[in-house]
Formats: structure tokens, sequence, C-alpha cells
């Protein structure tokens, strides 16, 4: 998708999570016409209005093009958001989740939410949701579909999703609490404190020794190892300023380690979201002989995108 300022809108797309929400005004072959980015995520949202922090939002996009149907992903579909939409049950492709979107009425034009997908519990696994993911998930294949025959696709952030694609359709995935368990342990507990009392620019290498470390637990496992963020830096094998890279290192070696415990080394990886850290998840599956296929740092919009289309959103009715 590229810039034009001269055809007609068609959509807007929006990624509305917990923390961030971000707008795209796209004309009828989905090339981006304008983008709106906001520190307004749910958590933000007073008094939970929604509507009016969504028409504050496209405003000017209304006044110039008129009203317009959106469709969002994220936790905007939750049960704190401004409505909650049921998940679908895996496996999961832009149909199935184009026949479960939740409609709200605004003054903008019609508000369309896409469900979460859900994980049913069965043997050797767990329950799992996620609700975002799934739509970066499938644009990632739109725009790689070379991935949609079988691959595994990683979003990684708060909490990471690893999840398999087949026959171009999302199936089993798994979340790890990678980067909430990092935020909680930086910040409220004595593994934390030694970089917080010595700030500095951790050594990218005491990031590697931490993967690594967790890489080479075998049996004992990363939970074992979580304290020696701290006895390393007592016993001066490691800088106070490092300790924090080093920490980044052992939990995200930790993932790579459990999901990667029955790898096939043949299956397509793909890394989904902010540069900076997949770069950092590039380099720590370096560590397990493992390059992904591609990185993809803005999925959501082309993901809502197929999801519109086959919801039928861009037909002459609608537009």
């Amino acid at each position: 998708m590229t810039d034009n300022h001269t055809s007609p809108a068609a959509l807007i797309a929006v990624d509305w999570g917990t923390s961030s929400l971000r707008a795209w005004l796209l004309d009828a072959d989905g090339q981006v016409l304008d983008a709106r980015r906001s520190d307004q995520g749910l958590m933000q949202v007073t008094d939970s209005d929604f509507a009016g922090t969504y028409h504050a939002l496209v405003r000017e996009w209304v006044r110039a093009h008129g009203r317009c149907p959106a469709i969002a992903c994220g936790m905007i579909g939750s049960q704190g958001g401004w409505q909650e939409v049921p998940y679908i049950e895996t496996p999961a492709a832009p149909a199935s989740l184009a026949k479960r979107l939740v409609v709200i009425d605004t003054e903008a034009g019609a508000f369309h939410i896409v469900p979460g997908v859900m994980q049913a519990p069965a043997a050797g696994r767990l329950a799992d949701v996620m609700r975002g993911e799934e739509t970066q998930s499938l644009g990632a294949l739109a725009l790689e579909p070379t991935l949609a025959a079988s691959a595994r696709l990683i979003t990684p952030g708060t909490h990471s999703k690893w999840i398999t694609v087949e026959d171009g359709r999302l199936g089993a995935f798994a979340t790890y609490m990678t980067g909430e368990l990092y935020a909680l342990l930086t910040a409220h507990s004595i593994l934390g404190r030694p970089a917080q009392a010595h700030a500095g620019t951790p050594d990218p290498a005491a990031f590697d020794l931490g993967v690594a470390t967790a890489r080479d637990t075998g049996e004992t496992g990363g939970m074992r190892a979580l304290f020696s963020a701290r006895s390393r830096w007592l016993a001066g094998e490691l800088p106070a300023a490092d300790t924090s890279a080093y920490l980044s290192g052992l939990l995200i070696g930790e993932e790579l380690r459990s999901a990667l415990s029955n790898d096939d080394h043949k299956t397509p990886i793909c890394l989904i979201g902010d540069a900076d850290l997949c770069a950092r998840y590039q380099r720590a599956l370096m560590q397990f002989d493992r390059a992904p296929a591609r990185v993809i740092e803005d999925a959501a919009r082309h993901g809502l995108w197929q999801i519109a289309e086959q919801a039928g959103l861009l037909t002459k009715e609608q537009l």
C-alpha cells in the first residue's frame, strides 16, 4: 500500500489495543490516504468514552470524505472495550472472522469489530486466546503468501504469541508472558535494582549471554536461571548496567527454548511487530540456529483489509 491523496475514502482500518490506537484511511484499492496514531488505548480512554475518542480521531476524515465504514481489531472487542465480541475457535481465516464481526452504528459510519480467536483445550494443549494478533497474522500472510502453506508466526510483545499456520489458516498457538514478566521483574523485584541504580547503555553481549544461559538450562529450566541476573552481578561477572539486558535475554531465551523444543528446523518463521523488538528476537533466534524468513512491522492494516473484503465492506452499497 502506498500513499494516494486523490482517491475517495473507502475504509477506516483501526488497531485499538490496551495502550495505543492507530487508524488508517484507505481508498478502494487499499492505498493509504492518511494515518493517525494516538496514545488513547483502552486504559487511557476517559470514562470508557470510546465513541467520543474515535470520533475525535477521525473527525477531519469525515468532514473531508463523509461517513465511512470502519473495521477494528484488538482489545477494543474485549470485556473492557467498546463492545465485547465473542471469540471464534481455531482454525481461523479472514472468512471465518468476517462472519462474526460485531457492528456499532456511529456518527462517523458503521464501526465493525473483529472477533478474537480462542484455542479450545485438548490433550497436551492449554486453552488460549488472542485479540489483534490474529489480524496481524493474516496481514503477514497477505504480504508474504509463501508462508500460507506452513509457517510459525511470532508476535513479540507484552504477551508474545507463537501461531501455527497451515493451508492459509491460523491453527494452534501459544502465549508467553515474556514482556509482562520483564516489566514486573525489572520494576518490582530484586533483579531490577542493580540496573536502576547504575544507569548506562547495556552491552548487547549481556543479552546474548542471557539467551545462551536460558538455551542451555536443560532439565533445570528457566526458573532456576532467573536469579543469576543478580548472582552474576554480585560475583563480578556482570556489570550492574547490563543486568536488565541479561534478564531480557534470559526471558526471551526461555521463551524460544520452550517454543522450539519440538522444532523441525524446516518450517519458516516470521516475526511480526515492532522493528526493535523483532530485531532482539532475531538476534536470539540465531543462538538457536534459526533465522526468521521475514520481519513484518506493519501487518494489522493489511489483515483488516483482508477481513473487510471478505465481509463485503468494500461493495458499492457500503461505500
